[in-house]
């Protein structure tokens, strides 16, 4: 997480020492506005008992509670084999709160196969449903023959809130061209909730986005908004056009999605689509 709950999640190289991941696995009073969190720095938040399941995920509860029904429909809006019946599915870092309980239900509603890859303190806090779900552990792509192995290939993949910590912590390419050779023919990708450093800059700059930031500072200041100048370890549009010509060059299409406006970081924050034919 960045430094500032309005900034939360805008992505940062890891800073996750010994002492740290002691803390984010027992601490009672953590701050997520000022942790970098990486896998190891989830699988330390995950099994603390202190935390809501909000929480666990890197999210302070404004952020996500409440929200988990809005995510999931503008979810199915761009993956709308959700919404049919007998589809494989893979999420990646789906974590332990709200989301992937109701993707769970929606999945035994309409028998699909759920595959669930995430650490295995994360995915312990998930329901086993028999003949729907089953679960990978470890970090992806470094388990991607294991998650192939399992599946095969998919009707949809999704990694949701995920990606702004492997651009800052592995190799975003890997990544991606893992996710586009899960994908059978006719598949979607939903690499979802994307952190976008010039979104967020062309947002504070607007004078919609100054009142938003006042009003959520409860002050009169003016948005710190920083053109030209480098943002090591953030997403921004260089990048998001970079992954849409690489899944292209993989033989898919790619288009950048806004979020639904009723999305808790919509003004901030964008989803990539991947297609295969």
């Amino acid at each position: 997480m960045s430094s500032s709950p309005l900034n939360a999640a805008d992505g940062g190289p890891p800073k996750d020492g010994p002492s740290s991941l002691e803390n984010l696995r027992t601490g009672r009073d953590v701050d997520l506005a000022k942790v970098d969190l990486t896998f190891e720095g989830f699988r330390a938040l995950a099994q603390n008992p202190h935390l809501s399941a909000n929480e666990r995920i890197g999210f302070p509860e404004t952020y996500r509670d409440g929200f988990e029904e809005a995510i999931l429909r503008d979810i199915a809006a761009k993956l709308p084999a959700l919404l049919g019946t007998g589809a494989t599915i893979v999420d990646i870092g789906p974590g332990c709160a709200g989301l992937p309980h109701r993707l769970i239900d929606l999945c035994r509603e309409r028998g699909h196969r759920l595959v669930l890859v995430d650490s295995a303190e994360m995915l312990e806090q998930l329901s086993d449903v028999a003949g729907v779900t089953a679960k990978i552990a470890g970090a992806f792509p470094a388990n991607r023959d294991a998650v192939r192995n399992a599946v095969g290939q998919a009707d949809i993949v999704l990694c949701y809130s995920v990606f702004h910590y492997v651009f800052a912590e592995g190799n975003p390419f890997t990544f991606l061209d893992s996710i586009v050779a899960l994908l059978a023919d006719g598949g979607r990708a939903l690499i979802g909730d994307i952190p976008n450093i010039s979104k967020r800059r062309r947002f504070f700059a607007s004078e919609t986005g100054r009142s938003f930031h006042k009003a959520f500072t409860q002050t009169d200041s003016e948005p710190d908004v920083r053109y030209n100048e480098p943002s090591p370890g953030k997403i921004d549009d260089a990048v998001l056009m970079g992954l849409i010509q690489r899944a292209q060059a993989a033989g898919a299409d790619a288009y950048v999605m806004p979020q639904a406006p009723d999305l808790p970081m919509a003004n901030r924050r964008e989803d990539l689509l991947i297609m295969k034919a």
